[in-house]
């Protein structure tokens, strides 16, 4: 499978998504909607997506009782999304909740389990008082997850070569994509793109990069670019 690059529609409304579609490339079938869109226009802000014949990752992380999840994964399958995430660090019973659910939709969604948010450090776990390190963790939610019958998983690139070895068949999703001379923002753990394909990345997950960029078709086409050469 070669690598996919989705877009993160990082943006407040309806109206600048529209506004984003429409400077994006055509060669871009990935999007992501995340809390912020989501939370401000509610599910219909999938509607122009699924128009355009882009296929939608809807990173809302859900993490709640069982029941709660897996209805939820229902509802978001009626409304034709195609990838989605829940968090690992809810459980068993939620994950497999989760993934039944997914299997009796008309058209099963792929999910997929955040083990640890790309903004998390070493210093940050110790607040929250874990005691394994970025990567132990990782995989140990990553062990929790498929073996729940999750699709795939979230993790740093930088995990992504020890959860592509231990789950050579799951989907691994990779946001904290940068190009070498990119401003890293918010995130902690990035990666180029050349880096994160070698690792054993299937999805990558690109935002203000792109959506931001003045020439969005020339930023997504060296992005789209480095993946490539990385399979080369």
């Amino acid at each position: 499978m070669n690598p996919a690059l989705i877009v993160a529609l990082d943006v407040p409304n309806l109206t600048e998504m529209e506004k984003t579609l429409d400077r994006l490339p055509d060669s871009i079938e990935w999007y992501k909607v995340g809390l912020e869109i989501f939370c401000a226009e509610g599910p219909a802000i999938l509607s122009p997506l699924k128009q355009r014949n882009k296929k939608i990752f809807l990173d809302l992380k859900l993490h709640d009782i069982p029941r709660t999840v897996a209805n939820a994964v229902k509802t978001a399958a009626n409304h034709g999304v195609n990838l989605m995430t829940v968090h690992a660090i809810g459980g068993r019973a939620m994950l497999e909740a989760a993934a039944q659910a997914a299997r009796e939709c008309d058209v099963p969604p792929k999910l997929v389990a955040v083990t640890t948010l790309t903004s998390l450090s070493q210093d940050d776990f110790s607040d929250l008082g874990i005691n394994r390190t970025v990567s132990e963790q990782a995989l140990a939610l990553g062990d929790l997850a498929i073996g729940s019958g999750i699709d795939g998983l979230v993790t740093s690139a930088h995990e992504a070569e020890a959860l592509s070895q231990r789950f050579p068949e799951a989907l691994l999703v990779t946001p904290g994509i940068r190009m070498p001379d990119g401003d890293i923002g918010d995130q902690k753990r990035v990666a180029t793109p050349s880096f994160a394909v070698q690792q054993g990345a299937t999805h990558l997950v690109v935002g203000r990069p792109i959506v931001q960029a003045e020439q969005p078709a020339n930023v997504t086409a060296a992005i789209q670019a480095d993946m490539k050469n990385a399979l080369s």
